[in-house]
């Protein structure tokens, strides 16, 4: 057995297990009743007490690659008595049925994508130093804020928070692991600006779970209710960072830019992000996020620039197309005066080759 997989195991089952919502406390003793492997990765089964004089229960943690000792998020026990003769196949069945939650949230976004309806799709994360939130603090934090009444629905609980604004349904919900996959830790790399990205991105050990849904208003107003609610996420004191539109940005920065709003601007560098690259024949430049608003993304290529010019205007363009609600066409020509001209070529892209993006002469 791993001893060292096997102690950062018991370790983050303790922790799963002292939760608030959970037994809240430590267990009063605990040990590894076995493994079992599952779809190539390892699982440890444990047995805990949550007093000296309480019976077995049972619990699972996994699963590990090899000699890892990050867990995929599979941490979880129904608070069922132990019985050795059915735990590995409990334990099993638990581990299934994580995999499943999952693996149904994966295939609902392929399909959405597939059938285009990306657009008006807002659905995004907040990296959490610990598995633990303040509900009552993020209720009161979107009154003082944004004067957003928090009414919850019925469908609300300790670990969520559902509720409507007009016709559109928020849904806030504390995930007690990180994101699999190491998919945060993947899009952090993304964020030239933020150097410690990366770093954070691997350390968190929960995430909050923010989607907007529903609703006739526009997707701009479905999109400002999306970065109200992930800006209000950054003020809890374990938030360590958001990921959104393919990066993982600083809380600090993505409060900073929800402030916009209060200005009647669009918080267009919380729903886009601008990737900048150096090309063969110059700087280029890239949007990400404009799918969600039924647009184009748009590239610059081998711009004779400075970086952060490429990128203001790119975020130019994105906000007079996204704030009069233009669709540019192929062919044409966009500019910000009569003598300012620059042609439109739709292809495939280039920072994103499995999309057709609209390339913007600088």
């Amino acid at each position: 057995m791993r001893q060292e997989q096997l102690k950062a195991a018991q370790a983050a089952m303790i922790e799963w297990l002292a939760h608030p919502q959970e037994l809240g406390k430590a267990p009063a003793r605990i040990e590894c009743a076995g493994t079992f492997d599952l779809h190539e990765l390892r699982y440890y089964i444990f047995k805990y007490k949550e007093s000296l004089s309480s019976q077995w229960m049972l619990g699972v943690c996994g699963g590990y690659e090899e000699d890892e000792l990050e867990h995929c998020g599979h941490v979880y026990s129904e608070m069922e008595v132990y019985d050795e003769a059915d735990a590995k196949e409990r334990a099993v069945a638990m581990v299934e049925m994580i995999r499943a939650y999952w693996m149904e949230q994966a295939r609902q976004a392929e399909e959405a994508e597939a059938d285009g309806e990306r657009a008006g799709s807002f659905a995004g994360f907040v990296l959490l130093a610990d598995n633990s939130w303040d509900k009552e603090q993020l209720v009161r934090d979107l009154r003082e804020e944004w004067n957003i009444d928090a009414e919850e629905d019925g469908d609300s609980s300790e670990d969520a928070l559902v509720f409507s604004v007009g016709d559109k349904m928020a849904a806030v919900s504390l995930m007690p692991a990180p994101i699999p996959g190491g998919e945060a830790e993947a899009c952090a790399e993304n964020n030239y600006m933020w150097p410690q990205a990366v770093e954070t991105a691997r350390a968190h050990q929960a995430h909050i779970m923010v989607a907007v849904l529903g609703g006739d208003d526009s997707i701009i107003e479905r999109g400002k209710l999306y970065t109200k609610l992930l800006a209000c996420c950054c003020k809890q004191k374990n938030a360590t960072g958001v990921y959104t539109s393919g990066v993982v940005f600083e809380p600090r920065f993505y409060e900073g830019f929800a402030d916009m709003m209060k200005e009647d601007e669009l918080p267009i560098f919380n729903w886009i992000w601008f990737g900048l690259y150096r090309g063969k024949d110059g700087v280029c430049g890239y949007t990400y996020g404009m799918d969600v608003f039924g647009k184009d993304e748009m590239e610059v290529l081998d711009a004779d620039a400075e970086p952060a010019e490429v990128r203001d205007f790119l975020a130019s363009l994105v906000s007079y197309v996204l704030a009069c609600d233009v669709t540019l066409l192929d062919g044409e020509t966009i500019g910000f005066s009569e003598e300012d001209k620059h042609a439109i070529t739709r292809s495939e892209g280039a920072a994103l080759p499995e999309q057709t993006t609209l390339k913007i002469t600088y």
